[in-house]
């Protein structure tokens, strides 16, 4: 299954896949593999890469249409 989302998220932060791959402690390949839907994405990654981009796992996975990161504004 290819999670469009990764790559437009990785996009829209200005962030390489070999940042991406660091953080989760694979080679840039495997992350691109996760993007091209080659590979499975493990729960754990998933978990990491929402708590990296402030949104959830329904949205990465294309369940929710709603990035947490986008609506939820801090208040003072």
């Amino acid at each position: 299954m290819r999670f469009k989302r990764l790559k437009d998220l990785r996009e829209d932060n200005d962030i390489f896949q070999k940042d991406v791959a660091k953080l989760l402690g694979i080679s840039q390949q495997y992350y691109s593999e996760y993007e091209n839907g080659k590979r499975t994405i493990p729960i754990q990654h998933l978990i990491t890469l929402a708590k990296f981009y402030g949104t959830t796992i329904d949205y990465i996975v294309g369940l929710s249409d709603e990035n947490s990161k986008l609506n939820n504004k801090k208040t003072s």
